[in-house]
């Protein structure tokens, strides 16, 4: 069969099986998508406002927050649109979508596992934390984070992209990413089926197995301290970072890791929701709710805000 992989479009069915549940799920995704991008719109003004937070957790954690903001963006307007009414997208736009996808997708895999050495120095070699997680460091492993990502969107969206697709056109989805085009596709996937797997263990398992064994380093630390109040307070510098990975990662594997069945695809597209909806708006929420320091910027730069308001307010007053 010829190459079907004609800039024709796709029609993402998403859950057009459900239509009852689609206009559900459009206001479900907006309210998501508004809380993404308030949340982590402040928590970067945080980390850059305010002088408390200049340190290479809260660094880590706004390239996180962008990083999130970049990737609901990436796909959630084009699903609000699928969800309301014409499902179809675009040669390009699919392209373009599966690109970003990958590469963000696959830079905070990295990032979380850089997030979680950081923790690691943080409790585990407190008196050298300074000396080992020092600001060039953190832009380096940052910058790596980032590269990793392009380098892998670069390497495997253009095989997906040169699939020979089925007449129909119709993913199973409601975003273009490569296990549903894989799918779509009506010959040979071996290839893309290997390449996705080994990128799936090379980028999501060894991530997720170093963290892991970094949390095991982390705990076995905690527990030789001596005060209750040390452990809560090591604890806490951590289990907002873990509940992120447990969260981010749990989505992951069901959607890239899945057995080849019907019931498996159909939970898959909901982790998948999950997975570009769900964390990225949870994030914020689990970051600012269980971290103090966050909450005490939070309160200094309403403090601030409502203070300029006053002495303005006051102004006009005097001038009238």
């Amino acid at each position: 069969m010829g190459n079907q992989s004609s800039p024709e479009g796709f029609l993402l069915l998403g859950f057009s099986e459900h239509p009852g549940m689609e206009k559900i799920l459009f206001l479900v995704v907006l309210t998501a998508y508004l809380l993404t991008l308030l949340g982590n719109t402040l928590i970067i003004l945080l980390s850059v406002l305010d002088p408390k937070l200049h340190s290479p957790m809260y660094f880590f954690l706004s390239n996180l927050s962008f990083l999130d903001l970049c990737f609901t963006t990436s796909c959630v307007p084009q699903m609000l649109v699928n969800l309301w009414g014409p499902k179809t997208i675009s040669f390009l736009g699919c392209s373009v979508q599966l690109f970003i996808f990958l590469s963000l997708g696959t830079t905070e895999c990295i990032l979380l596992s850089v997030m979680a050495f950081d923790r690691y120095v943080a409790v585990c070699q407190p008196l050298h934390y300074a000396t080992i997680i020092h600001p060039r460091l953190c832009w380096q492993l940052a910058s790596v984070a980032w590269a990793m990502g392009v380098v892998q969107s670069v390497i495997q969206t253009p095989p997906t992209l040169r699939l020979p697709f089925c007449p129909h056109r119709q993913i199973d989805d409601f975003l273009c990413e490569v296990p549903s085009l894989i799918r779509l596709s009506c010959g040979d996937t071996s290839y893309s089926e290997i390449q996705l797997a080994v990128s799936s263990v090379i980028l999501v398992v060894v991530p997720l197995s170093f963290i892991l064994v970094s949390y095991g380093a982390i705990a076995r630390a905690v527990l030789r301290i001596n005060s209750a109040k040390g452990r809560r307070k090591a604890f806490g510098t951590c289990s907002s970072h873990l509940m992120v990975v447990i969260l981010f990662y749990s989505s992951v594997i069901a959607v890239y890791l899945q057995p080849k069945n019907p019931y498996a695809q159909e939970r898959g597209k909901f982790f998948g929701l999950f997975y570009a909806v769900g964390t990225p708006s949870l994030n914020p929420l689990i970051y600012t709710l269980r971290n103090n320091e966050v909450k005490r910027a939070f309160r200094r730069f309403l403090g601030k805000k409502w203070g300029l308001w006053g002495e303005v307010r006051e102004r006009c007053l005097h001038a009238f």
